[in-house]
């Protein structure tokens, strides 16, 4: 079997391989790891403490704003209205409030992911009608690992184990794009419209391109070794208990919250930068609605990029409210996520470089009509 040597990914510390398959899966590594549960508490405690902790993260997010105001413009001396008053309480609001965001969420999935193990995907997704199978694996995506260089050892697990290519290729667009980080930081920066629309797209577009692929029938340039690796069943692990999942949920926000955090203070940072001093019409007249050639340029712009949703989105929050259109940002996001150049080169081991090109070909149509859509209708 030919040896591979991933680069690092964007959202990650350190460089990670693709793990052998017969390796146990995260939920069910937790199992061994935490068979006598490190909690202090358990029972009705754990649930009265957890209670506590979600009244007390309310608390404090619900002042966020009142303090930035007051950090900013009192603590600070900084005029209100003025360029730098404005980016520095942009940034004092919006670091806690993300994150705050991302904790909460990354927990709760995190748990429901203790539910949901590699093997039991892929024996949920093996078999199935490609349409059915098409939707599915893109939901799953939405809860299972949020970068790419994760998302494809699973990839070569699903196509190993038989699931259909087109459906891998549906959860491989839907796992780095429409993940729960992404999502939370649409919903703390742009509210739940704007999230909910990225969600439905980002399905939709994980969903028609991996059936097109699927069509085409291109199951030749995928590299030879990857169908014959070894797919070990171990089944779905039910041994875990509650306080396990709480466990295996805080863990979540370690390795995912502590991976990412920097990219969140660096983007909004760069949004505080774009909030405070970029002038409106500047962004009107290079991302706005009556530009054509926008929508393009920005799927362009974004493919070579080397970062996550985690820093693209708060750049992208404060290009909406400098006047670009919604349409052009939201593909010049889904470019960056789902098409970045790393991504290329850890899906080159495993497939051809004719069915690379199909991938990249597909997913950038279908994110070239969503934001022209969205630049019409909006």
């Amino acid at each position: 079997m030919e040896e591979l040597n991933i680069k690092p990914c964007a959202c990650s510390s350190e460089p990670k391989g693709l793990e052998p398959l017969g390796m146990k899966s995260e939920p069910e590594a937790a199992v061994e790891e935490h068979q006598e549960s490190t909690l202090p508490i358990s029972g009705n405690a754990l649930w009265a403490a957890m209670a506590c902790g979600l009244l007390l993260w309310y608390a404090i997010y619900s002042q966020l704003l009142p303090f930035s105001k007051y950090a900013a413009f009192e603590l600070f001396g900084l005029v209100p209205g003025s360029h730098l008053g404005e980016a520095v309480q942009f940034f004092i609001y919006d670091t806690p409030k993300v994150l705050m965001l991302l904790v909460l969420v990354v927990f709760g999935i995190g748990i429901v992911r203790s539910y949901v193990t590699v093997e039991w995907t892929r024996k949920v997704l093996a078999g199935k009608r490609e349409s059915y199978g098409n939707v599915l694996a893109a939901l799953l995506g939405v809860v299972t690992p949020f970068c790419s260089c994760s998302a494809v050892p699973l990839f070569i697990g699903f196509v190993a184990g038989e699931v259909p290519l087109g459906v891998t290729f549906s959860f491989l667009i839907s796992a780095p794009m429409v993940n729960e980080v992404a999502l939370v930081l649409l919903y703390g920066l742009m509210g739940w419209k704007v999230a909910a629309l990225y969600f439905i797209t980002g399905i939709s577009i994980a969903i028609v391109a991996g059936w097109v692929i699927g069509r085409l029938g291109m199951e030749k340039h995928v590299e030879g070794w990857v169908k014959l690796a070894n797919a070990q069943n171990n089944g779905p692990q039910n041994g875990m208990s509650v306080e396990d999942r709480v466990v295996f949920g805080i863990d979540s926000v370690k390795d995912i919250v502590g991976k990412v955090w920097l990219y969140v203070v660096i983007g909004i940072g760069a949004g505080a930068a774009i909030h405070g001093y970029v002038p409106e019409d500047m962004m009107a007249s290079i991302m706005g609605k009556g530009v054509w050639w926008a929508v393009p340029v920005s799927v362009l712009l974004g493919i070579p990029m080397y970062t996550n949703a985690a820093g693209v989105i708060p750049i992208v929050d404060a290009l909406l409210g400098k006047g670009a259109a919604l349409g052009t940002v939201l593909a010049f996001m889904m470019s960056v996520i789902a098409l970045s150049f790393p991504e290329m080169v850890i899906l080159r081991k495993v497939l051809k470089p004719k069915l690379i090109a199909v991938f990249v070909g597909v997913v950038a149509c279908g994110i070239l009509i969503v934001g022209y859509l969205f630049n019409m209708i909006i």
